[in-house]
């Protein structure tokens, strides 16, 4: 798939820049790609990578949950810093500043063998890396959303330039549990941006 690089500044919007963010994703995806374990880039670099607004805070990177214990081994002897978090559906290293989130559960759905094959292999900053779908990344970013977190500023941004990629009745179907996710969805087809009715 050809997907034309994101035409937005180069900055992400809290944190890191986003020169930050891609320079770490590209120590992480070289480093687990020779270590064997497979692995998809997700999180606001996915969504740069597919065309969308930088975001994000942090590199996500989503694999399954046998290789999260080798994949931090191979992060550790690059010199990067683990972190014991609290959570149990990921595990953390840092970069320096640049904190990178080995993700084998997102929204409560395990990250497959599967999941993994549905993922794109294209440009990432400098970097040719597995990247998480739009269908995926919608459907993950929609599943997060709840009281504490239903900013529909960003996601929009996301949803109109990577509307052409998403496969809409799928996202309908995987987050129809989600009040947030059924009115956001809503708003996309009232502002024409993709229909979802």
């Amino acid at each position: 798939m050809t997907t034309k690089p994101s035409q937005h500044p180069v900055s992400a919007h809290d944190g890191s820049s986003m020169d930050d963010l891609l320079q770490t994703m590209t120590r992480a995806v070289n480093t687990l790609a020779r270590a064997g374990i497979r692995f998809a880039v997700a999180g606001g670099c996915a969504v740069y990578a597919r065309g969308g607004p930088p975001s994000g805070h942090d590199v996500d990177i989503f694999l399954r949950k046998q290789d999260a214990a080798p994949a931090l081994r191979a992060l550790r002897e690059i010199g990067m810093k683990p972190v014991n978090p609290p959570e149990d559906w990921l595990t953390k290293v840092y970069d320096g500043d640049v904190l990178v989130d080995l993700i084998f559960s997102a929204s409560g759905r395990e990250i497959t063998d599967e999941f993994l094959d549905r993922a794109t292999s294209m440009r990432v900053g400098s970097a040719v890396a597995p990247v998480v779908g739009a269908t995926d990344l919608m459907i993950d970013k929609l599943n997060v959303l709840d009281a504490h977190r239903c900013d529909f500023v960003p996601m929009l941004a996301i949803a109109r330039d990577l509307r052409e990629q998403v496969d809409w009745p799928e996202v309908v179907d995987k987050t129809r549990t989600s009040p947030y996710a059924r009115a956001f969805l809503g708003l996309l087809d009232d502002l024409e941006i993709a229909s979802t009715k």
